[in-house]
């Protein structure tokens, strides 16, 4: 069963558990560990010919492990199929035993030859990757570190990239690059779908997906540990059903949207739009008072405050006391600023009992402050998640899984860290969201995250859930906005029609 990435599993695991998942495998339901690699071969080379059709020059490179002994069966195939092949090893497999040796054995007794890796440009159409599996935990080093530069080099230059399980050098767990990875344009994974394929450096290196169960029983995958679940459509469709024919604006929140200090008016404009689209009944904006006229006229659906340099005087505290009181959910950070004008609004929102989705330049007051609650969803980058954590930004993105968990635990919240693969973390699992694309790497994208969750909040949905889905919701939008332009270009005003498109999973 191949899959395109719209229909990947449902689980995620990480290395171990896909390492046990194999071995009950073998053991539980007698399938012999040849035969499983057998089975990896078929699934990969249908994945190489249907994306490479026409048999040409083939260089596979193989290490000595099973990963290696799948690429050599792949080999073979290809034999058969008419392609020139070439395999290389850049490590000499005489360490190579069981099941591997068997493998190596078997593309010789086809007459393939084995070639010596020789330091220097790949010539040919298509490479296969098959030099580390799911098991490498340190850099990438010597002749297998040269064999992935090569690889990298002859994809620069157009020739195909084919990775066998994982891209080599990326970490099955983490998505962390040893030292150096491979930059695929397809990978073929098995029985289980790691972590690695799918967050951080990983997504990038191991490009479009394929997954081959090897013919596993469902038998195998039932009360097995996984590590997170996907975000599909079909749990959206569940919270977030068809409205009532008696719905009224009063039905669905009033969210609080609190930020656009001076000179930042359009961060929280882009918040506030975003809730709107999201179906929040009421959206209110607290902003400086030289942003809240030009927002009124823009987008007069929005209800704008415009406070002065001095936020709380005259009547000011009482009337954003007031809109606290009234509000279902704050959105706080975009745009807020370093000032004391920000600061006044931070301290009064979250002394208020009221959910808050926390972002951009609150985030990074939390990161100063000792405020405890747990009614809340953080939406930090790498950068704010180290600052929150005391980590550096490198340790966070070596481990997301890690800084998302410390990140939920630390601050008992709901956290969403975003980036490829974005991760967010509650108190009973981990998802992972595999939609969203390069494009959106773009200033404003994480305002809109922000009002798209309180526009959830609002509706009702627990923290956890609008954490989730408006993590979901925004991606869909990014990638249908991307499909329809291209992702270079690509601005979070674009996104608007698409999160009401996304917020309606029902519509006819």
């Amino acid at each position: 069963m191949t899959e395109t990435n719209d229909y990947l599993p449902y689980w995620v695991y990480d290395a171990r558990q896909v390492g046990e998942l194999d071995r009950r495998f073998i053991d539980t339901f007698e399938v012999d560990g040849f035969t499983l690699m057998q089975r990896a071969a078929r699934a990969a080379y249908l994945e190489l010919a249907q994306h490479w059709p026409m048999p040409g020059r083939l260089v596979v490179f193989c290490g000595p492990g099973n990963n290696g002994g799948d690429g050599a069966l792949v080999a073979r195939r290809a034999m058969e199929a008419g392609w020139n092949v070439r395999l290389v090893a850049p490590i000499d497999l005489s360490k190579a035993s069981g099941d591997a040796a068997r493998a190596f054995d078997a593309y010789r007794e086809a007459d393939g030859r084995i070639e010596d890796f020789i330091d220097e440009p790949i010539v040919g159409d298509l490479v296969v990757d098959a030099l580390f599996g799911t098991g490498l935990n340190r850099d990438v080093d010597g002749p297998m570190a040269a064999a992935i530069d090569r690889i990298n080099e002859a994809s620069a230059r157009g020739i195909g990239v084919l990775s066998i399980d994982i891209a080599s050098g990326v970490d099955a767990g983490t998505g962390r690059v040893w030292g150096r990875a491979v930059t695929a344009d397809t990978t073929i994974t098995f029985i289980g779908l790691k972590m690695g394929l799918l967050t951080g450096d990983g997504a990038a290196h191991c490009g479009e997906l394929a997954f081959d169960d090897l013919d596993a029983p469902d038998a195998l995958y039932e009360d097995q540990p996984y590590i997170a679940r996907r975000i599909t459509h079909r749990d959206l469709r569940h919270v977030l059903p068809k409205r009532a024919r008696s719905a009224h604006k009063g039905s669905n929140g009033h969210v609080l949207c609190l930020g656009g200090g001076r000179g930042m008016g359009g961060a929280i404009r882009m918040s506030a739009e975003a809730a709107l689209r999201a179906g929040a009944g009421l959206v209110s904006v607290v902003c400086h008072s030289d942003h809240a006229g030009a927002m009124s006229q823009a987008r007069p659906e929005l209800m704008c405050l415009g406070l002065g340099n001095e936020p709380l005087a005259d009547d000011g505290g009482e009337r954003l006391d007031a809109l606290i009181e009234g509000a279902s959910v704050i959105a706080l950070g975009p745009g807020l600023g370093q000032s004391a004008w920000g600061d006044a609004l931070w301290q009064r929102a979250l002394a208020a009992d009221k959910p808050v989705v926390v972002d951009a330049d609150a985030l990074n007051r939390l990161a100063r402050s000792d405020v405890e609650r747990s009614n809340w969803v953080l939406t930090p980058h790498p950068g704010e998640a180290g600052r929150l954590l005391g980590w550096s930004t490198a340790d966070v993105v070596a481990d997301r899984v890690s800084a998302a968990r410390a990140l939920a635990d630390r601050y008992q919240a709901v956290v969403a860290l975003k980036g490829a693969g974005t991760l967010i973390a509650t108190d009973k699992e981990l998802w992972l969201c595999t939609q969203g694309n390069p494009g959106m790497a773009v200033g404003g994208m994480g305002d809109l995250l922000t009002g798209v969750v309180a526009g959830l909040v609002a509706q009702g949905l627990s923290l956890a859930e609008a954490g989730v889905f408006g993590v979901y919701v925004h991606a869909l939008a990014g990638d249908a906005a991307a499909s329809a332009d291209g992702e270079r270009g690509l601005l979070p005003g674009d996104l608007f029609s698409g999160i009401r498109r996304q917020v309606n999973p029902n519509r006819p």
